[in-house]
């Protein structure tokens, strides 16, 4: 759903993840489905192993089951953005789905059905490092955060990488994201392994930054239902109101 018109700092797009998946356009739709199947999964697969105890096989069909579901819009069609968050939308849906599914004894693949390409061993070992004094639900509140950023990270990467930006990316990474030095690497460390000056590596993470910024708005319009709702994530979580 690109716009020609947009500046590269804002979303690509004024219209929600939920006018594009109930869209007449397939190719609309099958986009908007890719989005919001990358955005949503790891964050129930997580939390129906922790609010159900499933084993991870089990969590694995459930979540594949519920992709299905969404993928057919059955979930979708009964949402109203007016009344709740879409990210609250999801998690009752995977509720009643696994509610619905202990009561016919149903939990596997239906019909047999393709399944859906999913890391789910990365999934796996960032749930066996979640905290154990959250609930559930406040864990899958921050899961659907953690996975935003995250995608909005690789959309930098991305973007770095087809415009011949690898090394502010790299910079980026070393200086605001690397979770393995336990100290932020100074600029004048950054500036000799990678060949720059100071003011280079200042203006190199201004421009990731930024560019930051606008990868995780445009991640949060894709996973928002409304303009008020995207409106108001983007202040929770970055502190600014987009206009």
């Amino acid at each position: 759903m690109p716009n020609p018109a947009r500046s590269d700092d804002f979303p690509i797009t004024r219209h929600s993840v939920l006018a594009a998946m109930r869209s007449d356009d397939p190719a609309q739709r099958s986009r908007a489905t890719e989005t919001i199947s990358a955005a949503y999964w790891k964050p129930i697969y997580k939390y129906v192993r922790l609010k159900w105890n499933l084993p991870s096989e089990d969590a694995q069909d459930f979540t594949q089951e519920f992709l299905l579901r969404l993928i057919e819009n059955e979930f979708l069609q009964s949402f109203d953005p007016a009344k709740a968050r879409l990210r609250t939308f999801m998690r009752t849906c995977a509720d009643r789905l696994f509610l619905n599914q202990v009561r016919d004894a149903q939990r596997q693949k239906r019909n047999g059905g393709a399944a859906i390409p999913l890391d789910f061993d990365e999934a796996e070992q960032e749930f066996a490092k979640r905290s154990k004094t959250m609930s559930p639900e406040q864990y899958f509140e921050k899961e659907c955060v953690r996975h935003l950023l995250a995608l909005a990270v690789e959309r930098l990467r991305t973007k770095c990488d087809s415009s011949g930006k690898a090394v502010h990316f790299q910079v980026f990474h070393d200086y605001d994201l690397d979770p393995e030095s336990g100290t932020r690497s100074s600029y004048g460390t950054l500036a000799r392994k990678y060949e720059l000056s100071a003011t280079d590596v200042t203006n190199y993470l201004a421009w990731a930054r930024r560019k930051f910024r606008a990868c995780v708005l445009q991640q949060l319009r894709e996973m928002s239902a409304s303009d008020e709702e995207f409106r108001r994530e983007a202040k929770a979580i970055l502190g600014i109101d987009p206009k």
